[in-house]
């Protein structure tokens, strides 16, 4: 886990699948104590890091595609589309 607000970060976890959601991708890991986590494929090493994190020296608090999908869903929720 290499997120680094994640309680896991710098924990090695066994990848035992994947799952599809409406939003993408995201791994089911398994911790040592046998608990199942399903997070994001970008919270782990097995994605090359986002440049934009990397420039930033993770001092960033959002990233630039981040604050554009924010603002298109403020947009439809203003205009009462909730899909």
């Amino acid at each position: 886990m290499v997120h680094p607000f994640h309680p896991l970060s710098g924990h090695r976890l066994a990848c035992i699948g994947e799952r599809y959601n409406r939003y993408g991708m995201t791994l089911l890991l398994e911790s040592e104590d046998g608990l199942i986590y399903s997070v994001p494929p970008q919270w782990t090493d097995l994605v090359a890091p986002d440049p934009e994190v990397v420039i930033s020296k993770h001092g960033a608090l959002f990233r630039i595609v981040d604050l554009l999908e924010l603002s298109l869903l403020m947009d439809r929720l203003r205009h009462g589309d909730t899909k």
